[in-house]
């Protein structure tokens, strides 16, 4: 017998389950928006130094198509090419809990190991088959972080991905059940990232990368299992030796709802800026007081911004900010930029625009506290809110409006709201690289259910690929 939880995993993403409109229509939504975020992140040398072959020149002629540019790879380099990609700017769509992540950064395996199983493989893989993958690798990252919190013992979310993407890496290529069970122990087996990468006084880039590096390690082992290698039983439970014993404080990990479609119904986007996504209220509550503050902000004595406890443990910083990775993932300093300018993009990371003084003086006078209330809607799964309030206080005693907000404008409770606004969000990003006869095309594949069963992934990724040059 194998761990309970290794059965349950493979049982879900090997099973027949049909999934609902909502969850079929987020998904469409969520790879538009992914692939758009990749997109944008080509803009950045630090990101397209990374893409391309493992090793100079090893491509193959019928290989996986890398939007914007001109490789064809491998299924494994191109799922750490896309997965990279996607994930970059930390513009993609997340999910917060116990654990928090990105559930779209499962689409490095996604999306290469579709297009491998068409273009090598010779099966016939439309865009249903991608959406059914992404609503099983969201539901399998999310349930798993809902009440199991691997950042609490050091370890980095990306875990989750490397362990969903190996499970639906096993269905798009026809493991067996035991084959998927044997992959996903040795999931398991790789343990879990350091999060020393996301903090101070490491933050660096490897975390725009680890995404990519975790998705294409789960497409490798999902491939190792059909060779019948073999798998280890206990790899979560084993006395001292197992993933529990030795990286988890002795705790079983758990699943705490049926896995169904919960986390692509209520997965949230990233719509108005790229900011870390306890920050994303914080910076619309800042973007609101931007007015009153014109003209005022020499006048300014503190700013008290109220968070939930995850804001302050993740990202309430104080300090010199190294480099954009730092000071994407610092409250004080998106909140800054919000106050200054009135909007946040990815381009004010960059050093150019760190070294505007407004920036450091402006988070010396913020004063940042949990708010228990916040905490609490930031729990409770009928809400699943991620509250910050922002309030000025000018050196003459005088004050703005406090100003509170519950749900970003990503969150399911304002789909309708954010639904055009992420579709501008996708044409803005695919203008920097596509023609627009291609992002309508784009607009037109998935429409509806019936046109992703009659559209192949082949058709998608040649459309986003750079024509070879003879």
């Amino acid at each position: 017998m194998a761990d309970e939880l290794l059965e349950q995993i493979a049982d879900y993403a090997l099973g027949n389950q049909s999934f609902g409109q909502t969850a079929s229509d987020t998904a469409r939504l969520c790879l538009l928006d992914s692939i758009g975020c990749g997109l944008l992140a080509l803009e950045y040398p630090a990101c397209t130094k990374l893409l391309g072959p493992f090793v100079p020149g090893m491509e193959m002629p019928s290989g996986v198509p890398i939007p914007g540019t001109n490789y064809r790879l491998d299924p494994i380099a191109g799922a750490f090419n896309l997965g990279t990609m996607i994930r970059w700017l930390d513009f993609n769509d997340t999910w917060l809990a116990a654990e928090w992540g990105h559930p779209s950064d499962n689409l490095g395996a996604i999306l290469a190991v579709c297009d491998y199983r068409q273009r090598v493989l010779g099966q016939h893989t439309s865009l249903a088959f991608v959406i059914d993958a992404m609503i099983r690798a969201h539901e399998i990252q999310g349930v798993l972080a809902l009440n199991n919190s691997f950042n609490r013992v050091g370890l980095d979310h990306v875990l989750l991905v490397r362990i969903a993407s190996t499970a639906v890496a096993c269905r798009l290529l026809s493991a067996t059940r035991q084959q998927c069970i044997n992959a996903l122990s040795h999931a398991w087996i790789d343990g879990g990232a350091l999060r020393t990468y996301r903090h101070a006084p490491n933050t660096g880039s490897r975390k725009s990368w680890a995404a990519g590096d975790a998705t294409s390690r789960a497409v490798r082992l999902a491939l190792i299992s059909l060779t019948g290698e073999m798998g280890y039983a206990t790899a979560l439970s084993a006395p001292k030796w197992g993933f529990q014993d030795v990286l988890f404080k002795s705790q079983p990990i758990t699943l705490t709802r049926p896995l169904a479609s919960y986390v692509m119904e209520n997965v949230l986007f990233k719509i108005a800026f790229p900011a870390e996504f306890h920050a994303q209220t914080a910076v619309e509550a800042a973007i609101q007081l931007h007015l009153q503050l014109v003209g005022k902000f020499d006048s300014i004595e503190s700013i008290t911004v109220e968070t939930q406890e995850a804001g302050v443990r993740i990202i309430d910083k104080s300090g010199p900010l190294k480099n954009p990775a730092d000071r994407d993932h610092c409250l004080q300093y998106m909140i800054a930029v919000g106050l200054l300018k009135g909007s946040l993009t990815a381009k004010d990371y960059e050093d150019s625009a760190a070294s505007n003084p407004a920036i450091d003086r402006l988070r010396s006078l913020m004063k940042v506290s949990e708010n228990p209330q916040f905490t609490e809607g930031y729990f409770d799964p009928e809400q699943r809110s991620i509250p910050n309030a922002i309030q000025v206080t000018f050196k003459d005693g005088t004050k703005t409006d406090r100003v509170e907000v519950h749900f970003p404008i990503g969150h399911r409770r304002r789909r309708a709201e954010g639904i055009p606004l992420l579709l501008e969000k996708f044409r803005e990003n695919a203008t920097r690289v596509l023609e627009p006869s291609v992002i309508q095309e784009l607009h037109h594949m998935m429409p509806s259910v019936d046109r992703l069963e009659y559209t192949d992934i082949c058709q998608l990724m040649d459309l986003l690929a750079v024509p070879q040059t003879s």
